[in-house]
């Protein structure tokens, strides 16, 4: 099994970061301090080194340093399976990011194909009682981190469907105006379903026979209208037969953007939503975990793990039960806490890190373990 993780990392005018700099080995890291710290925006920094927009999905312009507002700039070492990458990204003000791997351009896609980073946040803690939004967005995710391609059929498939909803709401009726754009959306589209299919089940075979203290939950995909047309072909005839329908609702309310990720919890009967908030937090850390183990066999190295305040809602047997876990599958994460005590169980399998702010000024340092 190869390794994949970060030996060096510079920050310079991110958040609250003037600048700081880690030299780190692949051992998980256990980083302490006081809300407010700067402890989010180390593991934000991190996440910027995948596709998309980051653990916060903000723009490029709100990760500017203030006052200086002179631009923020990430830079890294990866260690990628046998190779090492040399990893840049960074945005001016008014401006979208840039990448540069070893040294040249390179599109966001590029990050995807050297690295796979996951991350656990605790405005996620809600998602099986929150909207379809999140929980599609969460199953989109998971699915990106094995095929980075889904994002390009993702971003094909909204840009068709505003076409389409665009007709709708001026009311064209003429149905020439949308073959072509019904064609693109159902091409698209049945990537999109067929990604996330594929995703589910790598995720059921990386949970079946694993070996884990977190309850391992069942997971399917519904639509909101119904059954979800299979094919590209039905997905076709689907949006055709659906316009008239579609016209009085101004929108398209059929396709692969009306879907929901339903968990179920086999061994208790009953749905995520229903559990408790521990036993929901719990559920979402073996998702995380079956997401690691299931990209460890298909990249050929565990992620990078972002955990943002992971021992919330944990009582001490479960929190070093996801510490041994984590140790045991070799993976490089990033676990912040308010505490350094909530982090004994790991002892010297760990690099400790302290984050303090004054004056607006992140700072870290390293430390020992507890």
């Amino acid at each position: 099994m190869g390794r994949l993780c970060l030996t060096r990392l510079t920050l310079s005018h991110f958040r609250s970061y003037r600048r700081a700099e880690l030299e780190i080995d692949g051992r998980p890291l256990a980083i302490h301090g006081p809300n407010g710290a700067g402890k989010t925006a180390l593991l934000e920094a991190v996440s910027m080194f995948s596709p998309g927009r980051g653990l916060r999905r903000a723009g490029a312009e709100d990760l500017i340093r203030r006052p200086e507002a002179i631009g923020w700039k990430l830079s890294g070492v990866m260690q990628s399976l046998h190779q090492v990458h040399e990893v840049e990204t960074s945005a001016e003000p008014g401006q979208s990011r840039n990448v540069r791997i070893d040294g040249k351009t390179a599109p966001q896609s590029g990050l995807g194909r050297i690295a796979r980073v996951l991350w656990l946040v605790p405005s996620m803690d809600r998602l099986w009682i929150e909207g379809a939004e999140g929980r599609r967005r969460f199953l989109d995710r998971m699915t990106l981190s094995f095929l980075p391609g889904h994002a390009e059929a993702s971003l094909a498939y909204e840009k068709s469907m505003r076409e389409r909803n665009r007709l709708l709401k001026d009311m064209v009726r003429d149905a020439h105006w949308y073959t072509a754009v019904e064609a693109q959306m159902a091409e698209s589209g049945a990537r999109i379903t067929a990604n996330r299919e594929e995703a589910l089940r790598l995720l059921s075979e990386a949970t079946v026979g694993a070996a884990t203290a977190f309850p391992a939950p069942d997971l399917a995909m519904s639509h909101a209208d119904g059954d979800l047309p299979p094919t590209e072909e039905a997905m076709r005839q689907a949006l055709a037969e659906n316009r008239r329908r579609d016209l009085a609702a101004g929108r398209t309310l059929i396709g692969p953007h009306r879907v929901d990720l339903e968990a179920h919890w086999a061994a208790k009967g009953i749905a995520a939503r229903d559990a408790s908030t521990g036993e929901q937090k719990a559920l979402l850390i073996s998702l995380i975990l079956a997401n690691a183990r299931a990209l460890a066999e298909d990249f050929g190295a565990p992620p990078i793990l972002l955990l943002d305040e992971v021992a919330a809602h944990l009582d001490a047997g479960r929190r070093a039960a996801l510490y041994d876990e984590v140790c045991a599958l070799g993976a490089q994460a990033w676990m912040t806490g308010t505490g350094l005590d909530l982090f004994e169980e790991l002892g010297d399998r760990a690099q400790f890190l302290s984050v303090t702010e004054t004056d607006g000024t992140s700072r870290i340092e390293t430390e020992g373990p507890a």
